[in-house]
């Protein structure tokens, strides 16, 4: 068991949210610059969307070989480490010659970014339980604005410095956040006896014996899945006519998500007052109704940007509320709970780049809006379907 203290002042709570958004943020650096990136390597716009899909996957290995380890080592020294290669990874991604070396580096990126999911059980645990939700929200909320305004970001620099000056700056970051977390994460030693195969075997127990676990990750990775669905497909659209905006254009859009993550943060509220179910319903909901704008958002501006606003609300407030119901579980086993979920939820993100590059290429912008609305519509015909049985086990409950 972890001997670390139960006290998490607000200063603290600031600090990781911060990381959380610094460290996300490397994810997603690529995606306003696409079609740059495409270009200096000789390659066609829709063909380096699987770049998006490569860091994801390295995210996702990250997640199932590193992160369980935050429940059997020292946590604080964990992150310090993962931080430190993301330096590495991200200078690697900076220098690469050639298209086959960057996409090498984004793997490498995605894989020493899993930091982040240490940090987020880290924060959960030291957290007293009547406030855990709002905890919970407020450092996810933190991540969730470092994946929005990743491009907001990465957009305005490649503008004034090109697309490798990004990775550059991104690695300046992480190595100024590395000496912060090195000074001010408290102590987290461990007593249990560490055997990393037995640690890696006790996910699938996890799996078998939690069925909300099961039913939360489903939610996350078809959340996510809208998510990336658009997010990738929106810089094949903004960088053609009849938009033809630029990088920082491009990029500027992290802002309108930005506001749909802060906005999302009564899903914690809810969760804390019980009121759980209601915010996944209405999370759901947001996100189904939100492509019907954004198909619209083809030939208008006004309609893109409601769209993205409500994609976002939806998807940053589902996930709020999956987690907020997930540590509740088992709270010896966080970082377990976080590699189970999180590996649903990035295999669908990569699902999602994946299907936009193929619904973009087939059938242009209005390829991408069904099939995102193919991932919204399986997520709320599954919760209707699920709701009769949620009912009985409360009433019997």
């Amino acid at each position: 068991m972890t001997s670390t203290p139960h006290h998490l002042s607000r200063p603290l709570v600031l600090l990781f949210a911060i990381a959380c958004g610094t460290i996300i943020a490397s994810l997603y650096y690529s995606q306003p610059l696409l079609a740059t990136i495409a270009h200096s390597f000789g390659r066609q716009p829709a063909s380096v969307g699987y770049l998006v899909t490569l860091t994801q996957i390295g995210y996702a290995i990250g997640l199932v070989l590193v992160v369980p380890l935050g429940d059997a080592l020292d946590r604080r020294r964990l992150i310090v480490g993962l931080l430190a290669a993301s330096v590495g990874a991200l200078l690697i991604a900076a220098m690469s010659p050639g298209f086959t070396a960057f996409a090498f580096a984004s793997v490498l990126v995605g894989m020493s970014s899993c930091s982040a999911q240490l940090l987020v059980p880290f924060a959960a645990s030291l957290a007293d339980e009547r406030q855990c939700g709002r905890v919970v929200g407020t450092v996810m909320s933190g991540l969730l604005l470092g994946i929005l305004l990743a491009r907001t970001v990465s957009g305005l620099i490649a503008e004034l410095a090109g697309w490798r000056a990004v990775y550059v700056v991104a690695a300046g970051l992480v190595a100024l956040l590395t000496v912060a977390l090195a000074r001010a994460l408290p102590r987290d030693a461990r007593d249990i006896e560490f055997h990393y195969g037995a640690l890696l075997k006790s996910l699938g127990t996890l799996i078998r014996k939690e069925p909300a676990l099961r039913e939360r990750s489903l939610y996350g990775a078809l959340a996510f899945a809208c998510f990336s669905v658009f997010w990738t497909g929106l810089t094949f659209l903004l960088s053609q006519p009849p938009y033809g905006f630029s990088e920082g254009e491009i990029g500027a859009f992290g802002l309108a998500g930005a506001a749909g993550a802060l906005s999302a943060g009564f899903a914690g509220r809810l969760a804390d007052r019980g009121r759980g179910g209601v915010a996944t319903v209405l999370c759901s909901g947001s996100i189904l109704l939100s492509f019907a704008l954004i198909a619209l958002g083809a030939h208008s501006l006004v309609a893109l940007l409601a769209g993205v606003l409500l994609l976002d609300i939806g998807v940053q407030g589902l996930h709020i509320s999956n987690q907020s119901v997930i540590y509740t579980l088992a709270p010896e086993m966080r970082s377990r709970i976080t590699t189970v979920y999180l590996t649903s939820y990035f295999i669908g993100g990569a699902a999602g780049s994946s299907a936009a590059s193929v619904a973009y290429a087939a059938a242009g912008w209005y390829g991408v809006c069904l099939a995102g609305a193919g991932f919204a519509g399986v997520l709320c015909v599954w919760q209707l379907a699920r709701a009769p049985r949620r009912r009985l086990a409360a009433q019997r409950g």
